[in-house]
């Protein structure tokens, strides 16, 4: 086990700045997510511990040790592929057992080894299989049980459950889980699923054209998101954004969109006061749609009217017209309500958000 340190980290393929100034500290034994869209530089920043790629600039310390220029092979690094890349030719055995081989291992320690691997992994009768043999599950089991085997100081895992079906990823999410509390490896865990993201990571470093955006536990980062694009893309449906605009009159701060106004308080906000008395001009406020509720159209709140209802089982998403935008309202299942109608969506301003013009939250 070791902590890994990235300091001003930076990848550029030709003009293309895949990572950017990238500062993590993860400490020794953390679950460590990184999440973002495709094309984000999470899965490059994996690669460059790995040693697959070589760093632009800036620094990668595992245990304390530069590794820049190290031999990926002697990195003590294990990386779980998404496309779990085992040799087809070669029996699950051989395969678990290939990085032991080729460190030259004594054969009785590599047996012991793969053994106690694919005990973990409950893959003990498949050892002597192919391949093209098992389930995509299976496949991913022995990927994970060759990562194991090395006992590495760090594993480093690019999206491992995006091929599996939605039960088995739930299945193997809780494995990956257990297994993680009980060896407490240190692990960077790429994935642009937030629901993994949510579920995995001690910490989530939402990540954005190769910069990180936000890092915190996921419920900091869900709760109080660093500007439009973490909310947005955490939340399914994610956070609502209504455009409006700051005015200040009076020593107090308003935000206002057509038809509504919402006076902003600091000690209910959480927005430093300094912060407010200098916030004016183009606003967006954010609610999350289980923050919303729907009221008659004479109460007090945002006014709208009911374009779609969407029953899902658990819950009816309502889908309001407001100012021009779309904002989604989770109710319960039995709400009744019916489109075409006007409510007022109502909301508690603490559990709300006013985001600036440069997209970034007051609040942070």
């Amino acid at each position: 086990m070791a902590e890994v340190i990235l300091r001003q980290l930076t990848k550029h393929f030709g003009s293309v700045e895949a990572v950017e100034d990238v500062t993590l500290r993860i400490p020794d034994g953390e679950f460590l997510v990184l999440l973002g869209p495709s094309g984000c530089g999470k899965s490059t920043i994996l690669r460059l511990i790995a040693g697959l790629e070589d760093a632009t600039r800036g620094e990668i310390l595992i245990d304390g040790e530069l590794i820049n220029f190290k031999d990926p092979t002697k990195r003590n690094v294990a990386m779980v592929f998404q496309n779990y890349a085992l040799y087809p030719h070669m029996t699950v055995y051989k395969n678990v057992a290939f990085p032991l081989e080729t460190a030259r291992m004594a054969r009785e320690e590599v047996a012991e080894a793969v053994q106690r691997a694919a005990e973990m992994l409950e893959i003990e009768a498949l050892l002597k299989r192919l391949p093209e043999q098992l389930s995509g599950g299976q496949r991913q089991r022995v990927a994970l049980a060759r990562a194991i085997v090395r006992q590495p100081l760090v594993f480093l895992m690019d999206e491992p459950l995006s091929n599996l079906d939605a039960q088995l990823r739930l299945q193997t999410r809780l494995e990956l889980m257990g297994l993680h509390e009980r060896l407490g490896i240190t692990t960077i865990y790429v994935t642009h699923d937030q629901v993994e993201a949510m579920t995995m990571g001690q910490r989530i470093a939402v990540m954005r054209d190769g910069r990180i955006q936000q890092m915190g536990d996921p419920t900091e980062v869900y709760d109080v998101p660093a500007n439009t694009f973490v909310a947005t893309f955490l939340g399914a449906p994610p956070m609502n954004l209504v455009g409006g605009s700051l005015e200040r009159r009076n020593g107090q701060t308003y935000f206002r969109v057509e038809g509504y106004e919402l006076a902003v308080d600091p000690a209910v906000s959480g927005i430093a006061p300094y912060v407010l008395a200098e916030a004016s001009g183009e606003a967006q406020l954010g609610v999350r749609p289980e923050h919303l509720t729907l009221a008659p159209p004479d109460a007090e709140g945002l006014p709208g009217v009911v374009r779609f209802l969407e029953p899902v089982g658990s819950d009816l998403f309502v889908s309001v017209m407001v100012a021009g935008h779309a904002v989604q309202v989770r109710m319960p299942p039995d709400t009744r309500v019916s489109t075409g109608s006007d409510v007022r969506l109502v909301f508690d301003p603490a559990r709300s958000h006013i985001f600036g013009a440069d997209s970034q939250n007051l609040r942070s």
